[in-house]
């Protein structure tokens, strides 16, 4: 193109993070590119928790509440593209709009960051299911911080007597909270952001923040599900505009556009939104030619419930139908 694409962000740490890693890929490959930053309706009100920001609506509980104004200014034609945390994209995209390309996607992992020593012990072999050990149980009593309905879902049914408290704001911000807040115990948040904000190393346990020591513990996925896209760097555009498309083609990375095309079309045959307690995964085999999909789904009505499950096989180019098939596996 002659001139720079005009890239669209929320002004965060996290995603001013994310648009340079962007803005660097492409020009990487002597594409030039600028960046716009947004504030959306979710910057705006920090005040208020996810859930409160709008109801459902066909059957469908999504709200774009990260991605409303950026969308606007797509419509606006004041930028090329926007750049989004894709797990904060709602699973029905208005019809202008696509996503088009992915960066590679960081580990999806979740980490409990805690300033208590010896609050969090290797969970790898602990149960979740109807033969767990209640003395195990790390978390009886304690208070846990999360935005979360997934996070939570997960954290009240894994560890039964956990306490859950709302909390919003960036990745500093919440951390700041933890500090703050002698009541709690641990808070919850995404290894990828952490990581590429610079506060976590898996190698390091121990994060220095202003002076005091967060001890951090990831957690398995086999035992904590992520959510649908978590970790993945994505780019939307006007379906119009080609010519974006094309350069963001370049530095597309093809698996990680399967995987969360076989995740988002699971949240779609769902019905589920960004908010809904859906945690997944998806792996490759060996060769590439398969994924192996995961998955656990708490009902909205009653998230004490216990969750429903399925996992699906399916070849890797097929990910756009892997949503209807795991869905008729959901038990």
């Amino acid at each position: 193109m002659s001139k720079p694409l005009i890239l669209g962000t929320r002004g965060s740490d996290l995603a001013l993070t994310q648009a340079n890693m962007t803005r660097d890929a492409l020009s990487a490959c002597g594409i030039d590119c600028e960046i716009k930053v947004i504030r959306t309706i979710g910057d705006k009100r920090p005040d208020l928790k996810l859930s409160e920001f709008s109801e459902k609506a066909d059957g469908v509980h999504d709200k774009g509440i990260f991605t409303k104004e950026l969308e606007e200014a797509l419509l606006a034609k004041q930028i090329d593209f926007a750049v989004h945390s894709l797990k904060d994209v709602p699973t029905e995209l208005g019809a202008p709009f696509e996503i088009c390309a992915t960066l590679e996607r960081a580990p999806i992992s979740d980490v409990i960051l805690t300033t208590q020593q010896g609050t969090v012990r290797d969970l790898t072999g602990y149960s979740h299911g109807p033969n767990r050990v209640q003395s195990e149980n790390p978390f009886t009593g304690k208070t846990v911080a999360t935005s979360s309905v997934r996070r939570a879902a997960q954290l009240k049914w894994i560890f039964p007597g956990v306490n859950i408290v709302d909390i919003r704001g960036n990745v500093p911000t919440r951390i700041g909270k933890l500090i703050e807040n002698p009541d709690w115990d641990a808070i919850v948040l995404a290894r990828a952001g952490i990581q590429r904000l610079g506060f976590y190393d898996p190698e390091n346990p121990v994060i220095d923040f202003a002076g005091t020591a967060v001890h951090t513990y990831e957690m398995p996925v086999s035992l904590f599900h992520p959510a649908a896209s978590q970790g993945a760097v994505a780019m939307e555009i006007l379906k119009e505009n080609r010519a974006a498309a094309d350069c963001l083609a370049k530095i597309n990375h093809p698996a990680t556009f399967a995987q969360i095309t076989a995740e988002r079309s699971f949240l779609a045959a769902l019905k589920a939104g960004c908010q809904t307690p859906v945690g997944i995964t998806t792996e490759f085999s060996a060769d590439g030619a398969t994924m192996n999909i995961d998955t656990v789904v708490f009902s909205e009505e009653n998230p004490d419930a216990p969750p429903q499950t399925a996992d699906l096989e399916i070849p890797t180019d097929q990910a756009c139908d892997a949503g209807p098939k795991l869905l008729t596996k959901l038990r």
